[in-house]
């Protein structure tokens, strides 16, 4: 034992350090999602195959060794949009970060003023809106499903799209610095339990959020409130003050923060 702590040096304790901001990393990456349900189903399932092998349960460790080894062939699919989210952070990381897609401040500072124009006005009249902004990770995918738009972002062409009755009111919005870059989008929806209030813009809103790292701005039709769900989480009831705070904190932070900051946005 003691020979054991003489031979321990600093690279241990640099070993030590990452093994323990990976497991860190992956328990906030996690959090909120159904994953950490499926995480304690497989604890589950370790802690009795222990015990039966302990026990010499020869059968129930069988049975459960098919089960595990299944469960390792499954999990890249049960966790496929988890595992993808978490890779698209790896990749916005400092490490892997030269230019990126971060607008300069007057683009931010004018993208952001009419998406809140905008969104007051939507409000006050009670039409539903879905406006997507881009950050670093490309949405070329979802803009494809909408017609492609290319016009200055401002509050009047974008309350004009949402009007009801118009052709590209039911989709959402996807601007790119400091142009409409398509409107009548498609988004994937959650796959996470939310609240039965959250109607089907406000679920759509955090499926792009999930799989992306974009601010989604969500109007409500029936009651004009308005949300914006970012990193799988969504901050409802918000003035024009609100989401323009949120909004510049979230476009000038660095790449590098993690969405801790956004813990704090659940209701």
């Amino acid at each position: 034992m003691l020979t054991q702590l003489h031979d321990f040096g600093v690279l241990d304790v640099v070993d030590i350090l990452i093994v323990a901001f990976v497991f860190y990393r992956v328990i906030i990456w996690i959090r909120g999602t159904r994953a950490v349900q499926l995480l304690k189903g497989l604890a589950v399932l370790l802690l009795a195959y222990f015990f039966s092998s302990r026990f010499g349960l020869a059968a129930t460790s069988w049975l459960l060794d098919k089960v595990m080894t299944m469960g390792l062939i499954a999990i890249p699919l049960i966790f496929q949009p988890e595992l993808r989210r978490g890779l698209e952070q790896l990749g916005r990381g400092r490490l892997f970060v030269g230019s990126h897609r971060f607008m300069d401040e007057g683009d931010v500072s004018h993208t952001i003023r009419e998406v809140v124009r905008a969104a007051q006005v939507l409000s006050q009249n009670k039409i539903g809106a879905l406006i997507v902004l881009e950050r670093q990770t490309g949405l070329k995918e979802v803009e494809e499903t909408g017609i492609p738009l290319d016009a200055l972002v401002s509050a009047e062409v974008l309350v004009n799209i949402f009007v009801p009755n118009t052709p590209l009111h039911d989709g959402a919005v996807i601007i790119r610095g400091d142009r409409v870059a398509a409107a009548g989008c498609f988004l994937p929806l959650t796959e996470n339990n939310v609240s039965q209030e959250l109607g089907t813009r406000h679920r759509a809103a955090l499926g792009i959020s999930e799989q992306s790292d974009c601010a989604a701005v969500v109007v409500s039709e029936e009651t004009g409130s308005i949300s914006l769900a970012h990193e799988g989480l969504i901050k409802r009831h918000l003035d024009e003050t609100n989401l323009n705070e949120l909004l510049l904190s979230i476009f000038k932070q660095e790449p590098t923060i993690p969405f801790l900051r956004w813990g704090s946005l659940h209701g």
